[in-house]
């Protein structure tokens, strides 16, 4: 089975004051379809810039990445956002909703963006904000709605697509700890439902809740804790020269 995400000796550099810096040092990871995944690592570890590149936000200087099965780097910036919009939902910490739609009209976003009409908008809006025990809120704006609820609306969102990847960017940053909870008992429905979702996170409490932890350290993975998810091998890979081991998975806890 071809895994969803292939990274393959990834290597990231930006240029800073006339300074070569690199963010990542030769990455390499596969995440399955069905995996629920969450990428650590201390500020500066590689972490977000990984986010980027799995979120088709930002192009690796060397290396390969595969998104289901597509080259993403031989893909022009127009082609890119609409894969993006097509095969990723994104959650993000602070929500990104806009203030002045309804709930309804923030979930319709993507789908309005890739050409459906709009009785399927609707319905599928609809549905996805039912999704999320959200179907009584769908004409509130967001400052008619608590932090958890808005994050709910982001997931609805990210789901109405039927994106092959939810990619969240710290999504319980912003949220108390009971609301925080729930959310995260979102993401496992999701995940039973046979949605593959990866969080990047420097909370440890969220990290738990995930099957399979990959922290990050100067640019490169530092261990791949895998648990059994969606029945797939997990890959454990770091940098350079470093091995790669393959084969049944072992069940630590991160």
């Amino acid at each position: 089975m071809n895994a969803l995400i292939e990274m393959q000796d990834i290597v990231r550099e930006y240029v800073i004051g006339g300074d070569r810096m690199r963010a990542l040092n030769g990455v390499s990871m596969d995440i399955f379809h069905g995996e629920f995944v969450a990428i650590m690592g201390p500020s500066g570890s590689g972490k977000s810039t990984t986010m980027n590149l799995i979120g088709c936000l930002d192009k690796a200087t060397s290396g390969t990445y595969q998104l289901d099965g597509h080259d993403v780097s031989r893909l022009s910036d127009d082609e890119l956002a609409e894969f993006r919009n097509v095969k990723i939902g994104f959650v993000f910490q602070n929500f990104n909703l806009l203030p002045r739609a309804t709930a309804l009209e923030n979930v319709e976003l993507p789908l309005l963006y890739a050409g459906i009409s709009r009785k399927e908008r609707r319905q599928r809006a609809e549905h996805a904000l039912e999704r999320v025990g959200l179907g009584n809120r769908m004409a509130n704006r967001p400052n008619e709605l608590s932090g958890g609820q808005q994050q709910r609306v982001s997931i609805a969102r990210a789901v109405v697509n039927g994106p092959a990847l939810i990619l969240a960017d710290e999504p319980t940053g912003a949220l108390d700890s009971h609301t925080t909870d729930e959310i995260l008992q979102l993401f496992e429905e999701l995940n039973a439902q046979g949605n593959t979702i990866v969080i990047v996170t420097h909370e440890p409490d969220v990290g738990r809740r995930a099957k399979r932890v990959i922290r990050f350290k100067d640019g490169q993975i530092e261990a791949d804790d895998g648990r059994r998810s969606a029945g797939r091998p997990v890959m454990s890979m770091s940098g350079p020269g470093d091995e790669v081991a393959r084969g049944e998975e072992q069940d630590r806890c991160p």
